[in-house]
């Protein structure tokens, strides 16, 4: 008996992004089968292999074809065989043009240490003892990398200029969904700014003093962006949820990967209004291994639990996925970015079977 029926969009992009994918799908096609549900692919092209093939990196046909699934999964897109590309068309304009079409302008990214890869953080292992789970929220439509920029002549001469905006709608949003996913963890938000010197920063507390009235029972702190990027290498383990702007969101999140040991392991969703998102790993699209079976596919698979979590609602259907990764990883099962000596080494194709083995 099907349970429920999904259309997703896949886009597997450049490099590595064709790989993980694929395994992504099979690991999606294996809980179709236990769960009961019918999972549907439909493919389309963007980022480099969209302009070798269309001469445009986001084609119409991508858009409507993300539009009309219930879900985006995405590899990676770009590469330097691309470098040379007139800047409107490069693959990476793909992802502002999804993000932009589809409404999606929170960004949610995990940064998780699992037990059986704790020696890969670069921090000292009392830190992060017992394990680490973040959740970065991340605005990512509006700010300094949407708003007014331009030359012009300045006290000294030529000047450049990048202007900073947020509307209380734009915040609001934003603030909400943090407040959301943080009832489904442990109940903290931890608002990062700059409200001492930036009037935007200001107008993100006041709305979330705001918000925070409709959540009773989530924990809202505020931390300036310098202090939570010394405190993310200092104490992490006292975040639960960040939200953050979308260039200090960019920063912050990078550096929390960092922490893991490996951005292979990341995945990421990015919402909007609605169920529908778009999910795709962390990682680039590493060509320098692209097609030798060597890429990490935990970050794709784990983008496509994320899938199953967000978009469908599927909460046992994801649970199943993240705990078939814990499993493999501890029983020493690992792709070359993570392999250490005594444990087991695996490829791309390889990994995933393992990993669709333990749901």
């Amino acid at each position: 008996m099907i349970m429920g029926e999904y259309k997703i969009a896949v886009i597997q992009g450049d490099g590595i992004g064709p790989e993980v994918t694929q395994e992504a799908i099979k690991i999606l096609n294996v809980v179709g089968e236990k769960f009961h549900h019918n999972f549907t692919f439909e493919y389309a092209l963007a980022g480099g292999s969209a302009i070798d093939a269309c001469g445009e990196c986001l084609p119409k046909e991508t858009l409507n074809i993300c539009k009309t699934a219930d879900g985006v999964i995405l590899g990676a897109v770009g590469g330097p065989k691309w470098d040379n590309v007139p800047n409107a068309q490069r693959p990476e304009k793909a992802l502002l043009g999804l993000r932009s079409e589809l409404g999606l302008f929170s960004n949610l990214r995990p940064a998780k240490i699992y037990d059986a890869l704790a020696d890969a953080c670069p921090l000292k292992a009392e830190i992060v003892a017992g394990g680490l789970d973040i959740l970065i929220v991340r605005e990512l439509t509006g700010g300094i990398y949407f708003g007014e920029r331009g030359y012009r002549e300045g006290k000294y001469g030529e000047e450049a200029y990048d202007v900073e905006t947020y509307s209380e709608v734009e915040i609001r949003r934003i603030l909400k969904n943090a407040f959301e996913v943080a009832m489904q963890r442990e109940k903290r938000v931890c608002c990062v700014d700059k409200a001492n010197v930036l009037e935007t920063s200001r107008l993100w507390r006041k709305v979330a003093e705001e918000i925070k009235n409709e959540y009773p029972e989530v924990v809202l702190s505020y931390m300036y962006v310098d202090n939570a990027a010394m405190q993310l290498v200092r104490n992490p383990k006292q975040f639960d949820v960040i939200v953050t702007s979308n260039m200090f969101g960019d920063i912050l999140s990078d550096e929390a990967s960092m922490i893991t040991g490996s951005i292979g392991l990341l995945p990421s969703a990015s919402l909007g209004d609605s169920s529908h998102g778009m999910y795709e790993p962390i990682h680039g699209s590493a060509p320098d291994i692209a097609g030798q079976n060597k890429a990490n596919p935990i970050a794709a698979i784990l983008s496509a639990g994320m899938m199953l979590k967000y978009s469908f609602h599927l909460e046992k259907e994801s649970e199943a996925i993240e705990n078939a990764v814990k499993a493999v990883l501890e029983q020493g099962l690992r792709t070359p970015d993570i392999y250490s000596q005594g444990t087991t080494l695996l490829g791309t194709k390889e990994m995933g079977e393992a990993i669709a083995e333990h749901i």
